[in-house]
């Protein structure tokens, strides 16, 4: 690696002396997006798409943190940065890197399908592309959109004619809302848990997402009131007492995950969505075709096998190592 290069503490722009994501604390962070794994605390300075600031505020304290647009160039000691959609949750960004006609792009986690919440993915042309690789398998072929929320109506439906309240669980910043986007207001009430609750409000306050006003579960006066809902919430309530409360309930889980045999009932769900914030495998392989990259480096997720399997394709392909969890839930 040249421009860009591995390190013990994330992927480093020397001569900018700035960090992609980075995973120890650093002087000056650039981060693709507001989750966890890729926003972490400590760094003294951070630069991200002004969609990610509130959040990462939120998360982090009392953080320097700088926003930038979609598009907007800045250069530090010669070296272009630019911040481009990249599908997977609100304010995601893939960081476009420029110096001297040779261009990289640390695409962080990223999505092809549009979701109706995120800026759309957009292709980036590059040298020198560096992907997640976290549904890095033929068996991760996702459903249209559409189509998941079809099977989901279907069931909270079924739940409701008999009597039980819906969990749902999806991961509280971006599937979410995502989830709330497209329920069917037409079907029966809709609650949300707290967490996903607070990122409801700062995507309003800050016109981020038009997320309709859900009522927190707290607000509900009696337990009558989630007969025939459906409840959004993280996944930290699963295998909880806090879903006593519901009683009888059924419960969902909307994750990538469930696309592996054995997954639902490992988490002791009724129903598993294939609902994912993550390219599958065709939209990763449909991607580093579309950047005309010449080399590719594959980062949390499957990454020995995915580049193992690139370079059968014929492509300069690496591991990188990276401690991102991917999808988190």
């Amino acid at each position: 690696m040249s421009l860009l290069q591995a390190t013990k503490n994330g992927i480093y722009c020397e001569r900018a002396q700035v960090y992609i994501d980075p995973i120890g604390k650093v002087k000056r962070a650039l981060v693709t997006h507001a989750h966890a794994d890729h926003s972490r605390y400590g760094h003294q300075s951070y630069l991200a798409h002004h969609h990610s600031v509130p959040i990462m505020k939120h998360r982090l304290g009392d953080i320097q943190v700088e926003g930038i647009e979609y598009g907007e160039i800045i250069r530090i000691n010669g070296v272009a940065f630019s911040f481009h959609p990249a599908g997977h949750i609100p304010g995601s960004a893939q960081i476009r890197v420029e110096h001297k006609g040779e261009v990289w792009v640390a695409a962080g986690d990223y999505k092809r399908e549009e979701d109706g919440i995120s800026a759309p993915f957009e292709v980036v042309p590059c040298h020198h592309f560096i992907t997640e690789s976290t549904f890095a398998l033929p068996v991760y072929r996702w459903k249209p959109q559409a189509e998941v929320f079809d099977d989901i109506h279907h069931w909270w439906k079924k739940n409701a004619e008999a009597g039980k309240t819906s969990i749902l669980t999806g991961y509280s910043l971006g599937k979410a809302q995502r989830l709330l986007k497209h329920l069917d207001h037409g079907f029966g009430p809709i609650y949300c848990h707290s967490a996903v609750d607070n990122i409801n409000t700062m995507f309003r306050e800050q016109s981020i997402v038009d997320i309709p006003q859900i009522p927190k579960v707290e607000g509900a006066e009696k337990k009558d009131d989630y007969r025939r809902a459906i409840v959004v919430a993280p996944p930290s309530v699963q295998n909880s007492s806090w879903l006593n409360k519901f009683k009888p309930y059924a419960l969902g889980i909307s994750s990538g995950w469930m696309a592996l045999r054995g997954a639902r009932r490992r988490r002791n769900a009724d129903r598993g969505f294939i609902l994912s914030d993550h390219a599958d495998w065709d939209a990763l392989n449909n991607t580093i075709k579309d950047t005309g990259a010449e080399s590719i480096y594959v980062t949390h997720g499957y990454r020995e096998i995915y580049a193992r399997w690139l370079r059968e394709q014929g492509y300069d392909a690496k591991p990188l190592e990276a401690d991102y969890d991917g999808e988190a839930d």
